[in-house]
């Protein structure tokens, strides 16, 4: 179940990120502007760190207000070159934010740097869908949370009840080896070990499961495989694995001492 709440969270983080990569700033240029400045502005562009980077290659585009006047033309379906002797479109560029500068604060002062540069006219970007995203964001993060800590206090508790059940039934081989002079380190040794090693087991077959779902849910749900991250996806699986084996180890310990340390009375 940590599992499946793990896969959630990355899959909504890669969501929000490819959700992100789509919020773009539009930046409107002079119409005297000239061809030599206009390369020279997106050259300084391309180098700023709040622009968007995929491949070490800037997500930029440039519309020259010709291209602007045939996407016009296509989505309209009205040639506006036949009353106006002008083209009264703009030369114009498009850049995606880096994730890091996506809050209304940061896009702000982006805003402010771009209208300050000689020759742009204007900076538009969508405000109120990022500010939506970022509100939305934060309650889904505060939800997630409380339920992955619910779950995770849940999880101990049960494991921590099943081990001492478990040991229960030894309580009497614990007092046998202590009668005849094993230390208390030697007797909890092979416990610790048996506890680890089947802790880790449950995290590799924990992990084995929400792999083989996954496989086999990107053969049905679409779209499925843009949600991928190989890197956390591995993090994911060692962290379950690791958690598994540190769980069952520290609930043995715990067990076995409570154990150790009784009086022949409380074991009976």
């Amino acid at each position: 179940m940590m599992g499946l709440f793990g896969v959630i969270a990355i899959q909504a983080k890669k969501l929000t990120s490819i959700i992100r990569e789509n919020i773009e700033v539009q930046v409107f240029l002079n119409k005297e502007i000239e061809k030599s400045n206009i390369d020279k502005l997106i050259g300084q562009m391309r180098k700023k760190p709040y622009v968007l980077q995929k491949e070490e290659v800037p997500v930029l585009k440039f519309t020259s207000k010709d291209e602007a006047a045939e996407v016009f033309l296509e989505e309209v379906g009205e040639d506006f070159t036949k009353f106006l002797d002008d083209n009264p479109l703009r030369d114009s560029f498009t850049f995606s934010i880096n994730e890091e500068f996506q809050t209304p604060e940061e896009i702000d002062k982006i805003v402010a740097e771009i209208e300050g540069i000689p020759g742009v006219f204007e900076v538009t970007y969508m405000q109120d869908v990022v500010s939506s995203i970022n509100e939305n964001l934060l309650k889904v993060g505060i939800v997630l949370g409380a339920l992955i800590l619910i779950l995770l206090v849940t999880v101990v508790i049960l494991i921590s009840n099943t081990i001492k059940l478990a040991l229960f039934s030894q309580r009497f081989l614990i007092r046998s080896m202590q009668l005849v002079g094993a230390t208390k380190g030697f007797i909890r040794r092979p416990f610790l070990w048996r506890a680890f090693l089947y802790g880790a087991l449950a995290g590799v077959f924990a992990s084995g499961i929400i792999f083989t779902l996954l496989e086999y849910g990107k053969n049905f749900i679409e779209g499925l495989q843009l949600l991928y991250d190989i890197e956390l996806l591995a993090m994911l699986f060692g962290t379950l694995i690791l958690l598994g084996a540190l769980m069952s180890w520290l609930s043995t310990y715990r067990s076995i001492n409570k154990y150790l340390n009784m009086s022949l009375d409380e074991l009976y």
